[in-house]
């Protein structure tokens, strides 16, 4: 297991600045996924750590030593890609092995590791299959036991689930996530998929516009946004104007008594859709209650998210699919004081 950091990394090509400056601290046994939309810069930032590509200024360290200048091939990085690039006249066995036998592995090396990394990947029974009799998933773990197979002390994933469909994606992270924990091995995960990222990693790099935005456990990223950006990418829907004084906030639809102090003045305030209460009757000793009336529903099998005007404010709820509540019903909405979050302007 390999601890990766990256200090004040910028990476340019030609006048064009791809990377503008990256911190970042990966633990030894770490999946971190690095997160952003497409362009951010991301994939070169992966590049920069599995040497495909040189820093323009900073370092890259593995285990505190600097490999910033070092060749690709003395990093011990596996590298697997989002198009599997498994070679079609070779078994499933001769693509694992491929790596091996590059490095002229020993025979009875290369036969022990082969078991064991089939056994792993769960693909024995697919051992003499080519690709083209494959699915999609069962090829991206075969591009995965070639990786592992040659024992790198940090596995890198570009949008490797990018080419399967919704149903596999699932079980492919599923499968990835118990594999990273099973192995313990420093693992860094590109993607622009927000559900991918926080359903995989340890914690969460967002990357926007070559800069570093955000970096913290899924849970915190989602919950507590540092900016309004972030929010929004995150999938926020309620972000709100607001007058902050003490523990409370004043918005266009009402007062909000929130659990911690934040500094005095104009922030926004960001409601999440699944903490906010629905009711069809006034309930009562209940903090942080407005009423409105319901404008829109929409239906997404599990969950049902309800658009509600509150003075003519729209505020988004959603909850699971229990009841159906009627478009033009009038309705009260209560939210917890400690699922409110302030973002300071």
């Amino acid at each position: 297991m390999t601890a990766v950091q990256l200090k004040g990394v910028r990476k340019s090509f030609g006048t064009f600045t791809a990377i503008s400056k990256i911190d970042l601290d990966i633990k030894s046994g770490e999946l971190v996924a690095l997160l952003g939309p497409s362009g951010c810069g991301k994939t070169t930032t992966l590049r920069m750590i599995a040497g495909l590509e040189i820093p323009t200024d900073g370092q890259i360290l593995f285990d505190k030593k600097d490999v910033s200048e070092t060749a690709v091939q003395k990093r011990n990085v596996g590298m697997v890609f989002q198009r599997y690039a498994l070679f079609p006249h070779m078994t499933v066995e001769k693509n694992v092995l491929f790596g091996l036998k590059v490095r002229g592995t020993d025979k009875a090396e290369m036969a022990q590791r082969l078991e064991d990394i089939l056994e792993v990947v769960q693909l024995q029974q697919f051992r003499h299959r080519f690709p083209a009799q494959l699915s999609g998933g069962q090829m991206q773990r075969v591009a995965i036991a070639r990786t592992l197979i040659t024992n790198p002390s940090v596995l890198m994933m570009d949008e490797p689930l990018a080419n399967l469909d919704t149903k596999l994606r699932g079980e492919m992270r599923r499968f990835i996530r118990d594999l990273q924990q099973r192995l313990g091995i420093t693992t860094i995960f590109v993607t622009h998929d927000q559900i991918e990222a926080m359903e995989l990693a340890d914690r969460v790099a967002v990357i926007f516009d070559g800069n570093l935005a955000q970096y913290a456990a899924p849970d915190a990223l989602y919950q507590q946004p540092n900016s309004i950006e972030i929010a929004d990418f995150m999938g926020a829907t309620n972000v709100f104007e607001a007058a902050i004084t003490g523990k409370s906030a004043t918005t266009a639809f009402g007062a909000l008594s929130f659990a911690t102090k934040a500094a005095d003045g104009p922030a926004h305030v960001m409601l999440r859709g699944e903490a906010i209460d629905l009711h069809l009757t006034e309930p009562s000793g209940v903090q942080n209650q407005m009423q409105g009336q319901v404008t829109a529903r929409e239906f997404f099998g599990a969950n049902i998210t309800y658009s509600v005007d509150c003075k003519g404010v729209r505020i988004q709820v959603t909850e699971q699919s229990r009841r159906m509540v009627d478009v033009g019903q009038d309705v009260w909405l209560t939210i917890p004081p400690d699922r409110i979050w302030i973002i300071q302007k």
